[in-house]
């Protein structure tokens, strides 16, 4: 898909059921994540935090390619530690927006995910990949190494997965990536939508308060000891349970019905 320096380089999406798409819009630079498009994301996320509609995120993109991560023609035209300082900040922040969203966010992959690219994949809390997608983190071939994308990338695949990606920057494809642990399903590219439409659909049938409360207890206790995570889920648990959608839910059960949410 064409694109002008007129067009937006994000482009945004609501439906009626509380899901928002977000679709990278600069399919000519293979959605290169440019200082433009960051700002861009980052505002939408923001805005999005403050949404009590919002049920799913969706991150798309248009064009050939997910993303090809960072804008290399754009970093190498100012080469300053001041600057490259802010960029891989500002980046970071986006990508903990993400994760600090109280909604599940899925990732809807089609093309190649690079570097940043294959970061913001692991970012999301899912993802759906078309068959024909390829996942690389290649900045070390480029005598870069994908330092900021290693975080996100050591949180899903197993640590030597990780890093021979890292020390190589090897593509690897759908089916690998599944393996791996970076993404959830594969479909045919034809049928990327209806997957990402199955998921979506079976968390709208959840309520959105024990999701809420479920996800963000799910990245606190990574980062903790065993026993502290214990105690945190304990606690998380307990207060769910006072919710009206859990009393409900259990209260169904007991009834042999379908909850009334």
């Amino acid at each position: 898909m064409p694109n002008t320096p007129l067009d937006p380089v994000l482009l945004r999406s609501d439906d009626a059921r509380g899901v928002t798409t977000l679709t990278l819009n600069r399919p000519l630079a293979f959605n290169a994540l440019n200082e433009a498009l960051l700002s861009a994301l980052q505002k939408e996320l923001d805005q999005l935090a403050t949404e009590p509609a919002l049920r799913v995120l969706v991150v798309a993109a248009n064009g050939r390619a997910f993303c090809a991560g960072h804008d290399l023609k754009e970093m190498r035209a100012e080469p300053a530690l001041g600057y490259y300082q802010q960029l891989f900040a500002q980046c970071g922040r986006m990508m903990m927006s993400l994760q600090r969203l109280p909604v599940p966010v899925i990732a809807k992959v089609q093309g190649m995910a690079t570097a940043a690219g294959c970061q913001l994949v692991a970012q999301c809390d899912l993802a759906v990949a078309a068959s024909d997608a390829r996942f690389a983190v290649s900045g070390v071939n480029l005598g870069l190494f994908c330092a900021t994308p290693s975080v996100a990338l050591s949180r899903n695949l197993s640590r030597k997965a990780a890093f021979e990606m890292l020390v190589t920057g090897d593509f690897i494809n759908a089916q690998e990536a599944l393996s791996k642990g970076l993404i959830n399903r594969v479909a045919d590219p034809a049928q990327l939508d209806e997957a990402v439409e199955s998921l979506v659909s079976r968390i709208l049938s959840k309520p959105r308060l024990p999701i809420e409360m479920g996800k963000q207890l799910f990245y606190r206790q990574l980062e903790t000891g065993m026993q502290a995570a214990y105690d945190d889920a304990a606690q998380s648990m307990a207060c769910n349970m006072m919710d009206d959608s859990a009393l409900e839910g259990v209260q169904a059960f007991i009834e042999k019905r379908q909850p009334r949410w």
